[in-house]
């Protein structure tokens, strides 16, 4: 890869429900899949898929993209704080395996970014010791 040099962001849009009226009556009006796929130049992937939710719901409608999922560890807020607050050197995985007693089995790693992407960031003091900066 070129030093400084970024792959563009390329974002999947859904087809145009014109075009997914389009395949569909050509498909029910007696064309394969393949053929549909062919003469529309969209994968047969598409055209399987379309046709299976088109049974299935009675919709052409893309599904909806994108969107935030929430974390598994927002309930656990409060218990995951106060043990922070009362033991500040837990390890990520001695804190993981608190969770996982509780019934939540996380990864360390996804505690750690949880932490940060709550503002919580854990450093070290000139003695060595942490410090909770936010």
């Amino acid at each position: 890869m070129i030093a400084g040099f970024r792959r563009p962001v390329i974002k999947a849009k859904a087809y145009s429900i014109d075009l997914r009226k389009r395949v569909a009556d050509y498909v029910t009006n007696g064309h394969s899949c393949n053929a549909a796929a062919a003469h529309f130049d969209v994968s047969v992937a598409f055209v399987v898929k379309l046709m299976r939710v088109l049974g299935d719901t009675g919709k052409l409608e893309p599904g909806v993209t994108g969107g935030r999922r929430h974390s598994k560890l927002e309930p656990h807020r409060r218990f995951l704080v106060s043990v922070i607050a009362h033991q500040q050197d837990i390890t990520m995985n001695e804190l993981a395996n608190k969770l996982a007693t509780k019934g939540t089995p996380v990864a360390p790693a996804s505690l750690s970014r949880w932490f940060i992407r709550n503002g919580y960031s854990f450093k070290k003091n000139a003695a060595g010791q942490r410090t909770r900066t936010t």
